[in-house]
């Protein structure tokens, strides 16, 4: 038998050339942020701005305000944004510049319903825009409870806040968090909603995994490089993973989560747009609606999974009690807020097929999990074997097929494994991996939201979410829901720090396959 090596890797020198960088330069705008006192704001939003201003990205003429319904002065909402800075960066210096991306904060106390808080809220902006010298330019970004979207498009549209061009104003656009709906029936009701006062135009659905760095890499890896397209379809490629497991629970999400859970969550934006990534023709140009074009493509492609057919194509699971990283962890019904009874999956893990010419019967495998064994997102795609081994007594299947991974999170980067002659006996092959590493290279991704941010901010609509996305991506999931909505079996329990439930293995075993779990 052929010794085998435990993959080691193989150090590369990376020789960067920097033959074409192109950034965009947004326009001069003012931002509001409905929902500013909250978790996302802190977390994400503030520093990704200061990263951007301290890069030099973000317009001289700029302003953010934030709506929420804290009573706050712009004194004390300038102090909660310089907190959430300190929590971020270890480098904050108290200097001048500082100061001066500080000054540009302003709050605004306003109930959401309240019709009269965004007549006041128009006046305050035109005499900001004025200060600031905007044009009248203005991004509104929804970081509120989904339950306040109808609300919010509404009052915006009755203080003529959505119209552009009117009054000496310029552009207005809507950047929308996730969920956008909660099935295909909630998500056209709101999509009937918000058109009725934006444009789709001025609609920015977000998913904050299009804006990482190594995501939007795939197309470039893909587009830029001719040594892979050709073997990028049906006649090399077995099989493909997409994983997005995360070892920690749910945190103080239980409102949220209990209400979603993990196909709502991350499998009807975040899964299925990498899959659409990786598997979309090549556009005619590198433009939004070029590329959105091809993932709508890609959706409309994929084979539905019939309500009868969910128990063999979709499993379902839910944390227990286990040890993480060496800690105990308790189960996902101990979390506080979560019911003792509850039925919410926080692991699913589906196969999917996409029906065209490139892609027919090569298997998707797409899974996302809580409380799982290590912190990772990743695209897998796994080449087919050799079709003929010369290495006699080698069997071919002794060895290794070629995989290629884009990791998405952590230790973003790329690795291509291959097999090479181990010195020493005449026949002796190892599996090595050649591997990128995206940090050691060009030095620590950028925040996701900093891209998007500043692509709303330009007009450019190529990592948001179109209307016929959003719809197609549900179509998918309904069966699935409907299908969990009438069992009551519920969820196969797996402990936590695991891969998930043992029978998960069983979508790709049908098919000689096995998970990628390093």
């Amino acid at each position: 038998m052929p010794l085998q090596s435990d993959s080691p890797r193989a150090t590369i020198q990376t020789k960067i050339q920097e033959q074409f960088c192109i950034e965009t330069r947004p326009d001069p705008c003012g931002l509001v942020i409905f929902g500013a006192s909250g978790d996302l704001a802190e977390r994400k939003l503030f520093p990704s701005l200061f990263h951007l201003r301290r890069s030099g990205l973000l317009p001289k003429q700029f302003y953010a305000i934030g709506m929420g319904r804290t009573p706050l002065s712009d004194d004390s909402f300038r102090a909660k944004v310089l907190a959430s800075l300190k929590k971020s960066m270890k480098d904050l210096e108290d200097d001048s510049f500082l100061r001066e991306f500080l000054s540009s904060f302003y709050y605004f106390t306003g109930q959401y319903d309240d019709s009269f808080a965004y007549q006041a809220l128009a006046s305050r902006l035109k005499s900001l825009d004025e200060t600031h010298q905007t044009r009248g330019n203005r991004v509104f970004y929804l970081s509120i409870p989904p339950s306040l979207y109808r609300t919010v498009f509404q009052r915006l549209g009755e203080a003529h806040l959505a119209q552009e061009g009117v009054d000496g104003r310029g552009w207005s656009r809507l950047i929308v968090e996730k969920p956008f709906g909660r099935d295909l029936a909630s998500a056209r009701e709101l999509n009937k909603q918000i058109r009725s006062h934006f444009k789709e135009r001025q609609i920015y659905r977000i998913d904050h995994y299009l804006g990482k760095e190594t995501v939007q890499n795939v197309m470039v890896l893909r587009f830029a490089n001719i040594m892979f397209e050709p073997i990028w379809n049906r006649n090399f490629v077995d099989h493909v993973e997409i994983t997005a497991a995360e070892d920690i629970g749910i945190g103080h999400r239980a409102g949220y989560f209990e209400e979603a859970g993990t196909l709502r969550d991350m499998f009807q934006n975040h899964l299925l747009q990498l899959l659409c990534i990786t598997a979309m023709e090549p556009p005619g140009a590198f433009v939004a609606n070029r590329v959105r074009d091809e993932k709508s493509k890609v959706l409309r492609a994929i084979r539905p999974i019939r309500y009868e057919d969910v128990p063999k194509s979709v499993i379902r699971g839910q944390y227990g009690p286990g040890l993480v990283n060496g800690k105990n962890a308790r189960g996902y019904r101990d979390e506080p807020g979560v019911s003792p009874d509850s039925l919410t999956e926080t692991f699913a893990a589906m196969r999917l097929f996409v029906d065209n010419w490139r892609w027919r019967d090569v298997p998707f495998y797409l899974r996302s999990g809580k409380r799982m064994a290590k912190r990772v997102s990743e695209i897998a795609v796994h080449f087919k074997a050799v079709p003929h081994l010369i290495f006699e007594p080698i069997r071919s299947t002794d060895i290794l097929a070629n995989t290629l991974v884009l990791r998405i999170q952590p230790e973003e980067g790329i690795s291509l494994s291959f097999e090479t002659k181990h010195p020493g006996p005449k026949l002796c092959m190892s599996c090595v991996t050649m591997d990128f590493n995206y940090e050691s290279s060009f030095g620590e991704p950028p925040e996701a939201y900093e891209r998007l941010f500043l692509d709303c901010m330009a007009g450019d609509q190529m990592l948001f979410i179109r209307e016929d996305s959003v719809n197609l991506s549900w179509a998918l999931m309904e069966p699935i829901l409907a299908r969990w909505k009438e069992d009551p079996a519920g969820p196969a329990l797996y402990e936590a720090g695991s891969w998930g439930p043992e029978h998960a293995d069983g979508l790709l075993a049908e098919f000689g396959h096995c998970w990628r779990n390093v």
